[in-house]
């Protein structure tokens, strides 16, 4: 059984069913690969919510996804049955556009993402390009890879977009499975980097000092000092308001979400240019991920090692593990157990 058709986009209780489908089959240039694990993310929640544009039902989510080889088109070469690889949010791209030419493929007008454009990995099986898929390094269980897929990738993408220096003081809004990931590299990669953690639920706060946040407190209260960087990592907008009023001068804020939930956007028209805006802030948004951001991080998280925390839920139990990231009770990421 296959689980991934959206019965109904508005549900909380049980968006998706289990429908039966048969492999699919493999298309020049790509790979077939039976899965074992897939991450949960935030962007499934916008998905079955009809967040992302344009809507495409039915459709198998999952883009944190990790499988072995089963099958290869004739065309392709150097990959083997039984090898290990990995399926990230960016499926393809058409590789001959300027963004594409210029090392932007994340930008690429004909982007087409693991999950919401093509069939995903809350499935048994699942076909990918060869040349979009990622190897695994041997360090990583099935489980510890797939959320490095996209909360890891985003996450240091995110990172080389703040653009901030050892030493300077980075923030967090939120503390999920991105967040926590980027706290880990940063006191790997700027270990004289203090890191202030904004968020609302006292456990993500309590897991944030575990891990080694500098200082916590909720959305909206004062740090110790103003970051020079911070990355968002909500799915509402309320954050970016609080984070724009203690943000240094100069500073950059970095918004790590592909979606934001639409119910509080009103917000924004309480944005005030003096304490929010002015003193040379920015607003950098994060658009996808690159092949390169997936392998370099991959690279990086086996040389630090980086091990993300996680629960594991059987495939069966999808639907409950989209009810708690719904109600926001994260520690770490969620990962569905397939094979």
């Amino acid at each position: 059984m296959l689980l991934g058709r959206v019965s109904d986009m508005r549900s909380t209780v049980a968006p998706l069913d289990y429908v039966d489908i048969p492999p699919p089959p493999v298309k020049p240039g790509e790979i077939l690969l039976r899965v074992s694990t897939c991450g949960v993310c935030h962007t499934e929640l916008d998905e079955i919510e009809g967040r992302t544009l344009p809507p495409r039902y039915p459709v198998i989510p999952g883009h944190q996804v990790v499988g072995r080889v089963e099958e290869t088109a004739s065309d392709v070469s150097g990959i083997a049955p039984g090898q290990r690889f990995g399926v990230a949010w960016i499926f393809s791209a058409c590789g001959n556009c300027e963004y594409c030419l210029g090392g932007n493929e994340n930008l690429c007008p004909q982007f087409r993402a693991t999950g919401r454009d093509v069939h995903g990995g809350y499935a048994e099986y699942i076909t990918v390009p060869a040349a979009f898929a990622h190897r695994i390094p041997d360090c990583f269980t099935d489980t510890e890879a797939a959320p490095l897929l996209c909360a890891g990738a985003i996450g240091y993408r995110s990172i080389r977009l703040a653009n901030f220096r050892d030493g300077q003081t980075l923030g967090l809004t939120g503390f999920g499975a991105s967040a926590h990931l980027v706290l880990k590299i940063v006191k790997y990669k700027y270990p004289n980097s203090p890191i202030f953690v904004f968020a609302r639920s006292p456990s993500e706060r309590v897991f944030a000092q575990e891990l080694g946040a500098a200082w916590t407190g909720d959305i909206g209260e004062s740090p110790p000092h103003l970051p020079t960087a911070i990355i968002d990592t909500t799915p509402a907008w309320e954050p970016i308001l609080a984070a724009l009023t203690v943000l240094a001068p100069g500073g950059r804020l970095v918004i790590n979400a592909i979606r934001k939930e639409s119910a509080d956007r009103a917000l924004l028209t309480t944005l005030d240019y003096p304490s929010q805006l002015w003193m040379e802030k920015e607003v950098k948004s994060v658009a996808n991920v690159t092949r390169a951001d997936v392998r370099e991080f991959l690279d990086l998280a086996s040389e630090i090692p980086l091990i993300p925390e996680f629960q594991e839920f059987p495939l069966a139990d999808a639907n409950a593990a989209l009810r708690e990231l719904k109600a926001r009770s994260v520690r770490g990421a969620k990962v569905l157990r397939i094979s």
